[in-house]
């Protein structure tokens, strides 16, 4: 079975220039036309965003019967978090707080989602994250969640995708963390690269800090990131859209 899954920053749907414009992240989600979309900086109820609760409102745009919105930073006025957004059911949902001390709150949103066609099943876990912008603070928040429950629990043969926003410039938690896990970056811009597909800024990419880590039996057939030019402006960040196979469960 083949899908999609796209990871994407939107910064609240505020373009680079400035404009609250949640149009522009609906048209760019609609054309790349993922089964499985990773959100950060998703709000809700902020004035920053008209107090649109943005998760639910991209997901009834575009008809994503299934989503999971998990808020990590309480402001005044709002919050915002990481969504998930689905066209096959999640079975499990859960927000797994990586957040250190008095630094800023991060989170990792796992969904369990039922990839399916007319004829057969599989399960894949996903983890939706936003990690932070300290390396120090990165490596630990990683090590955390790979020592979590959700994960650590996970056989190794299990479909697991970990993707969204890592914060990593200089690309060392392929090496320092994902590898000794048996994850595979889909987002290298080459095999053995360190280095990652580049997506900030947007509108000039000279980092690739959105990012597709993979394990157990499922195969990536491409990865890429937007070349639509309203992704230049729609946010500081690209999206970055993997397509996968999954054998059926059981198989």
């Amino acid at each position: 079975m083949r899908f999609r899954i796209m990871t994407y920053n939107i910064h609240k749907a505020i373009g680079v220039d400035g404009v609250f414009a949640p149009d522009r992240i609906l048209e760019i989600l609609r054309h790349h036309n993922a089964d499985i979309v990773l959100l950060q900086e998703v709000d809700r109820a902020a004035p920053r965003s008209n107090h649109i609760d943005l998760g639910s409102y991209l997901a009834r745009e575009l008809s994503y019967r299934h989503r999971a919105v998990s808020m990590n930073v309480h402001m005044k006025k709002g919050k915002y978090g990481n969504a998930t957004l689905s066209r096959y059911a999640i079975g499990r949902q859960r927000n797994i707080d990586l957040t250190i001390g008095r630094y800023k709150r991060r989170g990792a949103q796992h969904t369990r989602i039922l990839v399916q066609n007319a004829h057969t099943s599989a399960l894949v876990d996903v983890f939706n994250v936003h990690l932070s912008l300290r390396a120090r603070l990165r490596r630990k928040q990683v090590q955390m969640l790979f020592e979590c429950g959700d994960l650590a629990n996970l056989p190794v043969r299990q479909p697991c995708i970990i993707a969204g926003d890592m914060n990593d410039w200089p690309g060392s938690l392929k090496r320092q963390r994902f590898n000794r896990a048996d994850f595979i970056c889909a987002s290298g811009r080459r095999p053995g690269s360190r280095w990652a597909i580049k997506t900030f800024p947007s509108y000039a990419p000279t980092a690739g800090l959105d990012k597709v880590f993979y394990r157990g039996e499922m195969r990536l057939l491409q990865i890429f990131k937007s070349r639509l030019k309203l992704a230049r402006v729609a946010s500081d960040h690209l999206p970055v859209i993997a397509d996968f196979e999954v054998s059926p469960s059981g198989d």
